[in-house]
């Protein structure tokens, strides 16, 4: 019996992480362990929708960009996401068809190229924040800012980094493909690195140079399509308040208004768990039965309620 739908998003960093080189051949195993987690979910009756990140990913693609824009033209940033997109689905796409065929379970895998509407008017294209690609030295930054005409800030002591908006999704172009991919029994690979940010005017879609977050468009995907779970992985078993302090309290549940409360506080950054709390928060206000936050290994164990921080009504 099918246990329900559960949205699964991976972040780019599982896929490759700082301390590889970053090699398709590791990006492989990286999947390779992921998707044998997700084929004991497949086991145990869940039928999964998986949405991912692409940051390094990306990151690798512009810096690519940059070092050949002498011999071929540069790819803008949604096009670069859906190359992303492409490479990673296709990548976590057969990753699964070999885990299910060790497992002797047959089932279509598919990936779907995914837009997400966002606003023209978000407040997002006139204060961009998220930082993106590679860091430059203070010099270059100055440099490529006054020919490119764009921001570029420095990023957490590591360097200069280009910042892009980070508008609000607000739906899913190919939702209704996707929920009947997955009616037909199919694992679906959705949403890639917050799926490609278009605008809609007179009824056309355009592509802009945006970031939408991925655990965000996740929560909406996972609601348009009613999926019952929401599992979002980070490097963290549970979430915490007082984060690396004396009093750091792990949290094995939170309740919305919980979870409003400790997002007033600023007890979660911005710039990592805060996104994901909200998302959580979303989903569930939305009707799902609950969003569980841990890490790509413990996702079974959260599932049964033995791990990780789950948020409920």
């Amino acid at each position: 019996m099918s246990k329900g739908i559960c949205v699964i998003a991976i972040g780019g960093n599982a896929i490759l992480s700082e301390q590889n080189q970053g090699t398709i051949n590791e990006q492989i195993a990286n999947i390779r362990l992921a998707c044998e987690k997700m084929v004991e979910l497949i086991q145990q009756g869940y039928r999964l929708l998986i949405t991912h990140g692409n940051g390094p990913q990306v990151g690798q693609t512009l810096l690519r960009h940059k070092l050949s824009s002498e011999v071929v033209c540069e790819g803008t940033l949604d096009t670069c996401g859906a190359e992303t997109q492409g490479l990673l689905g296709y990548l976590i796409q057969q990753g699964l068809h070999n885990e299910l065929s060790k497992a002797n379970l047959k089932q279509n895998v598919v990936s779907v190229i995914t837009q997400v509407l966002v606003d023209k008017a978000d407040q997002a294209f006139a204060n961009p924040t998220k930082p993106i690609g590679p860091f430059y030295t203070q010099e270059e930054a100055q440099r490529i800012a006054r020919q490119c005409g764009k921001r570029i800030v420095e990023d957490s002591g590591r360097g200069y980094r280009l910042v892009v908006p980070s508008p609000k999704p607000i739906d899913i172009i190919e939702k209704s493909t996707i929920s009947a991919l997955l009616e037909s029994g199919a694992v679906v690979i959705a949403a890639g690195g917050g799926g490609i940010p278009v605008i809609c005017e007179d009824n056309r879609l355009t592509g802009v140079e945006a970031v939408v977050d991925k655990d965000l468009a996740s929560g909406v995907l996972a609601d348009l399509i009613r999926a019952d779970y929401m599992l979002l992985l980070t490097g963290v078993e549970q979430v915490s308040i007082n984060f690396k302090q004396s009093n750091e309290q792990k949290l094995d549940l939170l309740s919305i208004a919980q979870a409003e409360q400790y997002l007033r506080e600023g007890q979660f950054p911005e710039g990592s768990m805060a996104p994901k709390i909200r998302a959580a928060v979303e989903f569930v206000k939305q009707g799902g039965k609950k969003t569980i936050i841990t890490t790509l290994p413990n996702i079974c164990l959260a599932l049964q309620g033995k791990t990780g921080t789950s948020v409920v009504v």
